[in-house]
């Protein structure tokens, strides 16, 4: 596997982190993985997802079949956790702050032929991407790279009820898309409310798969 990693980090790391997600990580859930053969194999990529829980970015990360580098907020990236973060190649971003160094970062990484991982909606919630911040748009379109949604569901525990066994968590993959190259801050916005629109309607695709109501 040749996916570029930030510098400073190691792939063999890397590696070690992504069994480690993939497989004693997910013992406490029943994971479902759904189109994942949508996910380009080769070539740069923007996976964007739904946040509801910490546990999603884990669960992506070793779920994914190419090395993914994922923004993730600066907050964890303290003492031996935030030390492990950034050998295994994760990147640490302020929110709601101009922060440019992750971002330029991250670009090195898919005009390397990369992957990078984003959660739009900025921050936990309920993971239904009713908001999206501008950073996945313009990673992609900086770097000509195709977006994939990537949409998750089960790993938030419903307000009022209780520690569950094994709950089932359901990804759903959806199809590369690629985003208009127009210049501009208003081409910008367009291009942020298209990765919004897509990842939303995904999420609501899963939540209709699983017979929840949205």
């Amino acid at each position: 596997m040749t996916d570029q990693l930030p510098e400073g980090s190691a792939a063999w790391l890397h590696d070690i982190g992504r069994w480690i997600s993939r497989v004693p990580f997910r013992l406490p859930f029943r994971v479902r993985v759904h189109g994942a053969s949508r996910m380009p194999l080769e070539g740069p990529v923007v996976v964007v997802a739904n946040h509801s829980s910490m546990v999603d970015g884990p669960i992506l990360f070793g779920l994914l079949p190419r090395r993914v580098v994922f923004l993730i907020k600066q907050e964890m990236f303290k003492g031996v956790v935030g030390t492990g973060l950034r050998k295994i190649g994760q990147l640490a971003v302020r929110r709601g702050e101009p922060d440019r160094a992750p971002l330029l970062a991250a670009q090195k990484v898919l005009r390397a032929g990369g992957v990078v991982g984003v959660f739009p909606e900025g921050t936990r919630g309920e993971g239904d991407v009713a908001e999206a911040q501008a950073g996945a748009a313009w990673l992609a379109r900086s770097a000509g790279a195709v977006v994939v949604p990537v949409a998750c569901r089960g790993t938030r525990r419903p307000p009022g009820t209780r520690r569950r066994f094994r709950p089932v968590v359901d990804v759903l993959v959806g199809e590369p898309f690629e985003l208009p190259s127009d210049k501009g801050r208003q081409a910008l916005v367009k291009a942020t409310e298209q990765v919004r629109d897509r990842l939303a309607t995904l999420v609501a695709e899963l939540d209709s798969q699983r017979g929840e109501a949205p």
